[in-house]
């Protein structure tokens, strides 16, 4: 049974750390925006696939992780304030966005894109810098553990889960900037924005503490 807990907490911790950063509802408005000349159908192709594609991603770089830190000489410490950094970016940006999020010449281009689940949906849109981070901070976490295959397997349920989270917010992208409108959009944005802040500033304290541990036992 503790293990049963164990595993449990590790996928909904990964869903807790991934959810806010990829933020499906501060995807809406580019969905609407660059879908806007298809049909019901065809938009919901689209956002399964970038769906598919970001769990894809975001595996790769779970697998790859290690090897990533290993061959750059990353460190966890350096890897979790480098993260916190890049999220209380995107977070900052989120509490203080532009006045436009894409430019008039990106929704062109994307507009006349047959195929726009990978770019920009999948990437940047749900799978960007900050989510690649926390995924390479969770593979670097549970290459500790003594379970290392079951740990990545578990995180790689946690992602699938984001995903689907994130396909049905999205495939309710019209109705939702309906109903919530562009100030209900807004007001999303920044609380999903303070969040992050809040989560990027936990990575560089966590990074901080685990600097200061290593320095005395040296």
């Amino acid at each position: 049974m503790n293990w049963f807990v164990q595993g449990l907490t590790l996928v909904l911790s990964t869903i807790g750390a991934l959810l806010p950063i990829v933020n499906p509802l501060s995807a809406v408005g580019m969905v609407v925006t660059i879908t806007a000349n298809l049909n019901e159908h065809e938009r919901t192709e689209q956002i399964k696939r970038a769906c598919i594609y970001m769990f894809f991603i975001l595996t790769s770089f779970l697998v790859a992780g290690g090897l990533i830190m290993n061959f750059f000489g990353i460190s966890i410490p350096g890897l979790r304030i480098a993260g916190g950094m890049i999220v209380s970016y995107l977070g900052f940006r989120m509490l203080f966005p532009d006045t436009v999020v894409m430019s008039r010449q990106e929704q062109m281009e994307a507009a006349a894109k047959p195929d726009v689940s990978f770019t920009p949906l999948a990437m940047p849109g749900l799978s960007g810098p900050g989510s690649i981070a926390v995924v390479i901070g969770l593979s670097a976490s549970a290459q500790q553990n003594d379970h290392i295959v079951l740990g990545h397997v578990l995180i790689a349920l946690g992602i699938a889960v984001v995903g689907v989270i994130s396909y049905i917010t999205l495939r309710a992208a019209t109705k939702l900037s309906k109903v919530l409108g562009i100030a209900g959009m807004n007001a999303m944005a920044r609380i999903m924005g303070f969040l992050l802040i809040c989560i990027g500033v936990q990575f560089m304290i966590n990074g901080v503490l685990d600097v200061v541990r290593l320095a005395r036992t040296v």
